[in-house]
Parts: structure tokens; C-alpha cells; sequence
């Protein structure tokens, strides 16, 4: 596989477009598309589902999001180092009941020389929201760009 800019060590800049590209990655939906950020081995921890390989992320992917419907994201870096990088994010979603979640929860990333991601652990909560106090709805517009996100 060909290499996947922008390639560790990271700066800020290079750390920031890493956790943009993953978050508008990851609000198209496509596991297909996902996948090609991750390293044929690459190694997850999902909650408490681990995973390694491309093949397994498609299949975690795709049940996610037929369980997580209208899935709305939204990553924010945390810290950089070298070939590693760490994220906080939201997500919202629907269940097949109609009840909306609100999902918390910190990524660690490590990337091989190509940029592709060879781990990621990820801790998630999720707490049910009223629809009413959602507050993403589908990707990041371009004047969202660079906003924190909110504690609560």
C-alpha cells in the first residue's frame, strides 16, 4: 500500500490534519473507506472488542453503523508525539428503538513510517440524550472547523 500523508513524526499542523481527515473519514459511514487509514495488521480496541485487521475493522464498521444510525462525529486532538497521537470525540446517534446517545471517549493512535494506523485503543461512554438536545447533525461544516468541543 502506498504511503498516507501526513507522515510521523508529527508536528501540531500534520497531528490536526490526521484527526480531520479520521473525522470526516469516519462521518461518510463507509468502512471500505475507513479501513484504507489502517495498516493490514492494525490492532484495535473498540470498548471491549479487539480487533486486528482491515477485515475485521470493515465487519466492526459496519455493524457499528447499522446500530448507530445517523452517527454524527466529532474529533478533537489532544496530544501528539512522535508517531502517536491521542483524540477526544462525540458522537451522536440513533438506536433502532428511536432513542438518541451521546458517545464520549478518547482514542490512542500510533502510526507506522507510512501513516497508516497500526493501533487504536478506544475508550467509549455513552449517555442517552433527548432529541431535542442533539447538537451534530452530519459532518463538520467549514466554520465548525477548529471548535472544542463541549464537556458535556
Amino acid at each position: 500500500m502506498s504511503a498516507r500523508p501526513p507522515l510521523p513524526p508529527f508536528t501540531r499542523e500534520t497531528a490536526l490534519q490526521k484527526v480531520r481527515a479520521a473525522e470526516d473519514a469516519w462521518n461518510t459511514r463507509d468502512p471500505h473507506k475507513v479501513s484504507l487509514a489502517y495498516s493490514e495488521d492494525s490492532v484495535w480496541r473498540n470498548r471491549d472488542t479487539f480487533v486486528t485487521g482491515r477485515a475485521a475493522i470493515v465487519e466492526l464498521l459496519t455493524a457499528k453503523w447499522e446500530r448507530e444510525r445517523e452517527y454524527a462525529l466529532r474529533k478533537d486532538l489532544w496530544s501528539f508525539d512522535g508517531n502517536r497521537i491521542a483524540v477526544r470525540f462525540q458522537y451522536e446517534s440513533r438506536d433502532a428503538d428511536g432513542r438518541w446517545w451521546r458517545s464520549y471517549g478518547n482514542e490512542l493512535w500510533e502510526f507506522d513510517g507510512q501513516g497508516l494506523m497500526t493501533r487504536r485503543e478506544a475508550s467509549i461512554d455513552d449517555v442517552p440524550i433527548e432529541e431535542k438536545d442533539r447538537r451534530l447533525f452530519g459532518p463538520r461544516s467549514d466554520a465548525e472547523r477548529g471548535a472544542s468541543l463541549p464537556l458535556r
